[in-house]
């Protein structure tokens, strides 16, 4: 028998064996009692975006930094940013609109993978059907942003991943507060007290050789 005959009886095989599997096997059931029983969703799944804040107070504790990055690398442009300002009229590092119309999100995970911030994740919420087929599907920065617990909770080996990685760049950036103040101090100390000028040092000029007549 030749190997491509090899190869057919092969995968026949196992498409058989997983066929009758799934009659007695539950872990191989195809189906479930849908809305009674529930799908177990694995923390590999994916579907629309959400934003990360830390600690108890969402608008403080956002990570976003209204950079647009995940806008300008969005394919379908779904995902609308306006900067937030001070009473000074000038731009602050937090979104004041961060809308995402999931009517035509593709679920790419663009915005995902150029945050610098870890500000954007991808949610595993799948049951998002409602009567009003308009009703639901811009979410808006409120309904977007959700504590790191849920991000733990849906991805907990990504979630743990993103924390340290967040906790290095935290101690580097510490380490790097500490050397500049420590070169300021540094710099403080050797400088001269106010009003006192520092003279330079005094060159001594070569020797002139005497013109020979």
């Amino acid at each position: 028998m030749s190997l491509i005959g090899k190869g057919i009886l092969k995968g026949m095989g196992v498409t058989a064996k997983n066929f009758f599997q799934s009659y007695y096997r539950k872990e191989r059931l195809p189906t479930v009692e849908y809305p009674e029983e529930k799908a177990t969703i694995n923390q590999f799944s994916r579907n629309f975006p959400f934003l990360l804040y830390d600690g108890d107070d969402p608008v403080d504790g956002m990570r976003c930094t209204a950079c647009t990055l995940c806008e300008r690398a969005c394919p379908p442009q779904c995902i609308y940013i306006i900067k937030d300002k001070d009473e000074n009229g000038k731009a602050i590092l937090s979104p004041r609109i961060f809308d995402i119309d999931t009517s035509v999100c593709m679920s790419c995970q663009l915005c995902v993978e150029v945050c610098p911030y870890e500000a954007i994740r991808m949610d595993s919420a799948f049951e998002l059907s409602n009567e009003n087929r308009f009703e639901g599907l811009l979410l808006n920065r409120e309904e977007l942003l959700k504590p790191n617990a849920y991000y733990h909770e849906i991805h907990p080996l990504e979630a743990r991943e993103t924390d340290d990685r967040m906790a290095a760049k935290a101690a580097l950036a510490e380490a790097k507060k500490k050397a500049r103040q420590k070169r300021a101090r540094l710099a403080a100390k050797n400088k001269p007290p106010p009003g006192l000028k520092k003279t330079p040092p005094t060159r001594k000029k070569p020797p002139q050789r005497e013109k020979s007549e």
